[in-house]
């Protein structure tokens, strides 16, 4: 599945580039690392480490075997600049319970139950956590309080909130939902190239669940 997923990249990704509100950092990120490598798209195992990110690169693979050209493709394309706000496994378990309203231990349980809501409203999903155009770094962010990011559907916005502690909170459209919250531990993954993403503890959605 990774050599399908790097083949299926190609060049159409001007459509998708829009520019983030925040400023990208002054320093120039050269590298052409692409996050579906970071990651480790098509090596992912379900596993009892629930702060990595193996549910959101399933999720990846399997809307690219269904759709091979959705822009969900671009995140093997390391020369598309964009900045990913990454889900951790233990995020999708959180909103898989939520959507059960039954307790979900595993990674494979949680998997299944957001694999349940079809491709087309996983690939929504994920690419609602994509912002074209940056890479946005976590120094960027925590100045950015009620900055508002273009999504890479474009119709969808994410904004930004920065409290004292400091914590990035991350404002989406399931209001009944606890917003996400960057995993300060977890920032600048892939930092030097022009993909880079940032851990959260929770699933945005672009919509009420």
């Amino acid at each position: 599945m990774r050599t399908t997923f790097k083949r299926v990249a190609t060049i159409g990704a001007a459509a998708l580039l829009g520019a983030a509100v925040i400023a990208p950092t002054a320093q120039a990120a050269d590298g052409d690392t692409s996050l579906a490598s970071v990651l480790k798209v098509g090596q992912s195992k379900f596993d009892k480490d629930f702060t990595d990110f193996d549910i959101l690169t399933r999720a990846a693979e399997t809307v690219l075997a269904a759709k091979p050209d959705s822009n969900v493709k671009l995140l093997a394309d390391g020369s598309v600049a964009l900045t990913v706000f990454a889900p951790t496994d233990q995020a999708f378990i959180n909103l898989a319970s939520t959507l059960t309203g039954k307790k979900i231990k595993t990674e494979a349980a949680a998997f299944k139950a957001v694999a349940g809501l079809g491709v087309d409203t996983v690939e929504q999903v994920l690419l609602y956590h994509v912002v074209p155009g940056g890479p946005i770094l976590s120094g960027d962010a925590l100045k950015a309080n009620g900055a508002k990011l273009k999504s890479a559907d474009m119709n969808k916005t994410i904004k930004v909130k920065v409290t004292k502690k400091p914590n990035i909170i991350l404002i989406d459209k399931a209001k009944k939902i606890a917003n996400p919250r960057v995993n300060l531990d977890q920032v600048d993954i892939n930092k030097g190239n022009k993909q880079v993403a940032h851990g959260i503890n929770g699933v945005l959605l672009p919509f009420a669940p």
